[in-house]
């Protein structure tokens, strides 16, 4: 399929790389020109929405450095999508350290900056260093409340637990980071948002979740049976189902498999559903082809790969 939308591609700077990364791997995040722009023509890739790699700002424990990281790294954004308007938008950075230095960037991305959107890296360290920050906290409704105002999608993207005091993960490094330790982590913040009541309150927010849910569409039907066999005084007025519906959309990135591609659709509806890739953390070769060839019918491809996207963002391009 020509003119995909992808919206979960990434970047770095220099203080965001990490120094035990595949060299290839960090000089693809440092580019904006070359080969990104080179594969994205080659495999059918109009245009890409593009976010700061993980965990970046969320890991700043101190609040000066965390909001001048979020500055420094969405001003070299922008400046990339003034050079290329036509390929690419962005999404931006926040300090969520500070709740109200979150809203002075929040408006200053989507106001100053142009950017369609933002991408958080899941939960924020503040001061210690195993602190945990999410974001059903009392003291992150404030910004909530803006992010609605504003009317602009927030990307959860994941970012890997904090292991050390994880014994379940003792001995054994392979389920940690994208394996198994990113789902989790993240679709546990995902359902804390929603099971706090935010939706209710704020009814047009919308969350956007890689990885086809952070596979919570898979369990969709058991969360809401065991939270009206027994709620526990959970303060969400509705169901989970309803939540995924209506307040959250979900991406393909990293998960290239016609089957929980086909049961995301049924629990959630192919309108929930956009195409994303995750480059360079996954190849654009993998996530285009099987894209391109997935059992779909060519409406359903289009409203994935492309029509979804131009409709939540607010994108210039033609449906």
């Amino acid at each position: 399929m020509q003119g995909k939308i992808a919206l979960e591609e990434h970047f770095a700077v220099t203080e965001t790389q990490n120094p035990v990364a595949p060299k290839s791997l960090q000089a693809d995040l440092l580019d904006f020109e070359a080969k990104r722009l080179e594969e994205m023509d080659l495999f059918g890739i109009e245009f890409a929405v593009l976010s700061l790699n993980a965990p970046a700002v969320q890991e700043v424990l101190d609040v000066e450095g965390a909001v001048a990281l979020a500055q420094q790294t969405n001003d070299m954004l922008a400046e990339q999508v003034a050079r290329h308007p036509s390929r690419f938008a962005g999404l931006g950075a926040l300090p969520l350290q500070d709740p109200d230095a979150a809203i002075t960037e929040l408006h200053r991305c989507v106001n100053d900056l142009g950017f369609v959107g933002v991408n958080v890296n899941g939960f924020s360290q503040k001061e210690e260093e195993y602190s945990h920050l999410y974001y059903d906290l009392p003291e992150y409704r404030p910004f909530w409340a803006e992010v609605e105002k504003l009317g602009v999608p927030f990307y959860m993207h994941p970012r890997n637990p904090l292991t050390d005091h994880m014994p379940m993960y003792d001995g054994h490094p392979w389920l940690t980071y994208a394996t198994w330790a990113f789902a989790m982590e993240t679709s546990v913040h995902a359902l804390r948002l929603m099971c706090s009541g935010l939706f209710d309150e704020h009814p047009d927010l919308q969350l956007i979740l890689g990885h086809l849910g952070e596979r919570i569409p898979f369990d969709l039907w058991r969360l809401d049976h065991r939270l009206e066999v027994d709620p526990k005084g959970v303060p969400a007025k509705k169901s989970i189902r309803h939540y995924m519906q209506n307040n959250v959309h979900v991406t393909t990135s990293g998960q290239f498999y016609d089957p929980p591609l086909h049961l995301t659709i049924t629990e959630v509806g192919v309108d929930r559903v956009l195409f994303s890739v995750d480059y360079p953390f996954e190849p654009m070769k993998d996530g285009c082809e099987w894209f391109d060839h997935a059992d779909l019918s060519d409406g359903d491809r289009k409203t994935i790969g492309r029509t979804n996207a131009i409709k939540l963002f607010g994108l210039p391009l033609s449906a």
